[in-house]
């Protein structure tokens, strides 16, 4: 019989002592999958520290896979297609854990005499031939003769959300960080902040018209604590100056911008006067965990800097380096890997972006740009894999397949490719604003709460980092 047909066996053909195997190994997938799709999310299956100290000193499946697996023998080998299953009895001896291999037997026990009714012994047993499941099936087996085709299943990715609770996990114990909020007059906004605030990530100073929003909070039926400020300001101008002021004198820790613009909270930021700029150049780094790569990335700038000179460049780069050392360096010494993105990985004197590219390698290699490995120009194929065709020979480079940062040529490139991984790639996004004498946080409203979290708690940490190297 092919493989990609299944042919059951129907009741007259059945005998009494006949049997059926089939074999699987349990992965960390199929307890995922299994959660996903039954709603179990008992923590004995699915997190490891309570697990090592349950009964059973670690994770196990759950006890209905091994039932799923006799529903399969049932159902596809024996009796096979146009079985109907009519009750089950099974009793659980012992756990199932990861990468073990279980056996399930079933094995006909008897045969209804004038119904198409048969009874089967239900047995399954691990590699070293305990009994874990044992029971019995009763079915209503088929009658007459199926030959069908085996359905093709689609494939299925699971994608590890750890990385969400590890970056809050890093803020567990760290102050509140003081926020100016920068007109916060929309329903989504207040959410966004009491959801940071609920987190234990900020204190909240909310910048904007009082009544409007005391009267926003009622409507969605949040209560302002006593701890919250409220700064009156009459527009998203003058919030946005208000809260640079702030900055300024240290009245506050960060800034987050609620309603106002994008443009008008960093034209505030940036103004001659602020004094709230540092010798960098102020740069948006975007964090991102992509399902489909092995680790955290950074793009940088996708947000602020329009068309970004090499100068700009070199902050912009060395933004993102230090980001990454505070997020993600495990050694003092560890170098972030800074793929430098262009339309092609060679450099073309017609194509600006190729040449910015290779002098900023090069800054990298005598140390103008620090704690990390830069390399481009590069292609974004060459960021993902270490091949740039199967028929060219493979480019030689530490940074290639294992970038930890992407460095783009402008703003519609950055944000076009930031954007992609987030709506077609399923990526978790997050991101903060450096280069100031404070953290920027610039949520928007059509943001996911995991995505305003994250950016809080970015801020959070490069906060508590600048404050540990001013000590």
């Amino acid at each position: 019989m092919s493989e990609l047909k299944m042919q059951n066996i129907t009741f007259d053909e059945l005998q009494v002592g006949q049997s059926a195997s089939l074999k699987r190994t349990l992965t960390k997938k199929d307890i995922e999958l299994f959660a996903l799709v039954s709603g179990d999310v008992n923590p004995a299956h699915l997190d490891q520290e309570y697990a090592d100290d349950s009964l059973f000193r670690g994770v196990i499946g759950h006890g209905m896979w091994s039932g799923g697996l006799i529903s399969t023998v049932l159902g596809t080998v024996m009796p096979g297609p146009g079985t109907i299953y009519m009750g089950q009895e099974m009793t659980f001896l012992a756990p199932v854990r990861i990468g073990d291999e279980i056996t399930v037997t079933l094995t006909v026990q008897s045969k209804h005499e004038s119904k198409p009714i048969v009874i089967f012994e239900c047995i399954c047993q691990n590699s070293e031939g305990e009994i874990v499941v044992k029971g019995s099936a009763k079915v209503l087996a088929p009658t007459q003769k199926i030959n069908v085709d085996r359905p093709q299943l689609p494939s299925v990715e699971i994608y590890d959300r750890d990385h969400y609770k590890k970056v809050l996990d890093n803020c567990t114990g760290l102050d509140r960080l003081k926020t100016a909020v920068v007109f916060p007059v929309r329903k989504a906004s207040l959410q966004a902040i009491k959801d940071a605030y609920d987190q234990g990530l900020i204190l909240p100073v909310l910048i904007g018209p009082k009544q409007i929003i005391k009267n926003i909070a009622k409507d969605v039926d949040i209560k302002i604590p006593s701890k919250w400020e409220i700064v009156s300001s009459p527009n998203s101008y003058d919030a946005c100056a208000k809260a640079v002021q702030m900055a300024a004198k240290g009245e506050v820790e960060a800034i987050m911008r609620g309603d106002a613009t994008i443009k008008e909270l960093i034209k505030a930021v940036i103004a001659p006067k602020a004094n709230l700029l540092t010798d960098r150049r102020v740069s948006y780094a975007h964090v991102t965990y992509i399902p489909t790569y092995h680790k955290p990335m950074i793009i940088s700038d996708t947000m602020i800097n329009i068309a970004p000179s090499i100068r700009h460049k070199v902050d912009i780069c060395q933004n993102a380096i230090d980001l990454w050392h505070i997020l993600f360096a495990e050694k003092e010494d560890e170098k972030a890997k800074v793929a430098i993105l262009a339309a092609i990985e060679s450099v073309d004197i017609d194509m600006p972006a190729t040449t910015d590219a290779a002098c900023l390698a090069k800054m990298g290699d005598r140390g103008q740009i620090r704690g990390a490995l830069l390399d481009g120009p590069l292609a974004f194929e060459n960021v993902i894999t270490s091949h740039i065709d199967e028929e060219e020979e493979t480019l030689v480079s530490a940074v290639v397949g294992d970038a930890d940062i992407l460095v783009v040529p402008n703003i519609e490139s950055g944000n076009a490719i930031a954007k992609q991984m987030a709506l077609l790639g399923h990526a978790d996004a997050s991101g903060v604003v450096l280069g100031a004498k404070v953290p920027i946080i610039l949520c928007d409203s059509k943001d996911s709460l995991r995505t305003r979290l994250l950016s809080s708690a970015l801020a959070v940490l490069v906060s508590n980092r600048q404050k540990i190297i001013e000590m």
